[in-house]
């Protein structure tokens, strides 16, 4: 799962798809390869957008399997990894990632900022999803300039030859102009199904999220 940009609504959205596959009856479990902003926990750094995905999945799985990559500071994940001197390896992502399909249906695995955030030299979160090869579910935040971010990025996915299985348009900015005719311009532009339009709250919650996503869009 990618978004236009960060703070777009990823992990709501995420943790829709888990509640929404789970109450359909697949085995559904998050993962966030690299997460930013965690603070000091009893074991260990806690970042909230990996709890939320732990507690909406229904399968039981080690954290460091869930969020690989933790780091303190809210600053890009490259930056992060490189004081605190540790590098983002794709193919131990790659492995945390098996070991959690192993006993799973469905893996979420929600993506750092927009598409092409770098996580250090050489590599950044596009060349991760290519990795993963999975079908992208893109979060697009209904705000002025939204048209152009989610061409851009639907064009990204596609250069890298995968699949947009699907898009969100989610409400952030409740003073949009003309919020429905963007959204049928993203409909008409995007070759991927819209999965569902979540409307602006100031306390999203991904229960209520997940009763309006259409999973059986996405397979």
């Amino acid at each position: 799962m990618t978004g236009t940009d960060t703070g777009v609504g990823k992990t709501l959205i995420a943790c829709s798809l888990l509640r929404a596959f789970a109450a359909r009856g697949f085995k559904a479990v998050g993962m966030k390869p690299v997460a930013s902003g965690a603070v000091a926990g009893g074991s260990g750094l806690v970042h909230d957008d990996v709890e939320r995905l732990i507690a909406s999945g229904n399968v039981a799985a080690p954290r460091q399997r869930v969020n690989p990559y933790c780091f303190a500071p809210p600053i890009a994940p490259h930056i992060a990894a490189a004081e605190a001197g540790m590098t983002i390896d794709l193919d131990h992502v790659v492995h945390c990632f098996n070991a959690l399909a192993g006993p799973a249906d469905v893996v979420i695995v929600e993506g750092v900022g927009g598409f092409r955030v770098p996580l250090g030299p050489g590599a950044d979160t596009a060349q991760l999803a290519a990795r993963l090869a999975l079908p992208v579910v893109l979060v697009v935040a209904m705000r002025l300039g939204c048209l152009n971010h989610a061409l851009l990025t639907a064009e990204a996915i596609a250069t890298r030859g995968l699949t947009l299985a699907g898009w969100v348009a989610n409400h952030i900015d409740p003073q949009m102009a003309a919020a429905d005719d963007n959204v049928q311009a993203l409909e008409t532009l995007i070759a991927a199904p819209l999965l569902a339009r979540i409307a602006y709250t100031a306390t999203p919650d991904s229960a209520t999220s997940a009763a309006l996503l259409d999973t059986r869009k996405l397979f």
